[in-house]
């Protein structure tokens, strides 16, 4: 597996570096279209083709470090995966990096989840996705994509959920509508960004499930659904949370790549590196 990004080898060191790349190629839990196991890769090769100079924030992140390390490889089951990216986002944060999880489907992130809430008590885990993935269980484990962010607030009260657009009854009971940011209402409401930042405390950490993007912009992922947000309303929104908040971790998932569309990967890497630069640009 490749390294994100064209640098140099002391660029890419992970010693000196500042952020830490963290590739998880799972998919055991997927339950319609598979291949996002293929997501860290496609995104990594797509990666090389960034232009490394950001116009927004006229900054070039790489220069702060960004290491890749060894992929998660353990795939014996969603808990025991999970267990390992615990332990593998644990190193990452005593080390004093960024971590940056690739997925892979979305119970990638359950582990980083627990790692974070450990360092942070007080942590806010702000969540992108077209599905609400509130299920206390499904297919039998607790550690099932569908069952993400129902782990979560076992670990944190201070959950927000932006994109919303697909929900089974059986999530209702873990579902707080005033944390909740459905698609629909989006699309009326000048002021959603504001009122999602207000709701977020000192430190933020942030899980994109590709799939938060409308197919139209997106369509390379496992359960595309319609009406979604643009790149520039998510960028928006990013931009927003980091200027009023400590973001202390990201991951993004979800990307199941087509072989013959490529255009959904670059994006998967665009929206890493710009997200990044965004972070780090008053430290250029």
């Amino acid at each position: 597996m490749r390294a994100f990004g064209d640098f140099t080898p002391e660029e890419m060191r992970y010693e000196s570096a500042a952020i830490a790349i963290l590739p998880v190629p799972y998919d055991g839990t997927s339950t319609w279209i598979k291949g996002a196991d293929r997501g860290p890769e496609a995104l990594l090769d797509a990666s090389y083709n960034l232009e490394f100079y950001d116009i927004e924030t006229q900054s070039e992140v790489y220069k702060q470090g960004i290491a890749t390390l060894d992929p998660v490889v353990e795939n014996s089951s969603p808990e025991a995966m999970s267990e390992e990216v615990e332990r593998r986002v644990e190193r990452i944060l005593d080390d004093g990096k960024f971590p940056v999880l690739i997925g892979g489907e979305h119970s990638v992130s359950i582990g980083a989840f627990r790692a974070m809430a450990r360092r942070y008590p007080n942590i806010s885990i702000l969540q992108l996705d077209a599905h609400s993935d509130m299920r206390d269980e499904y297919e039998g484990s607790p550690c099932n994509h569908a069952c993400v962010m129902a782990r979560a607030k076992e670990l944190t009260p201070n959950i927000t959920q932006v994109g919303i657009r697909s929900t089974a009854r059986e999530e209702l009971h873990n579902i707080d509508p005033e944390r909740t940011f459905y698609a629909h209402r989006i699309a009326e409401d000048s002021g959603w960004i504001e009122r999602v930042s207000a709701q977020l405390g000192e430190e933020v950490y942030i899980t994109i499930d590709l799939d938060v993007l409308d197919p139209s912009v997106l369509p390379s992922t496992g359960t595309p659904e319609p009406g979604g947000l643009s790149y520039r309303e998510v960028i928006s929104l990013l931009r927003r949370i980091i200027e009023q908040h400590r973001v202390v971790g990201l991951d993004v998932v979800e990307l199941c790549p087509n072989p013959s569309a490529k255009a959904s990967d670059f994006l998967a890497a665009k929206l890493i590196y710009q997200f990044l630069s965004l972070l780090y640009a008053d430290r250029k």
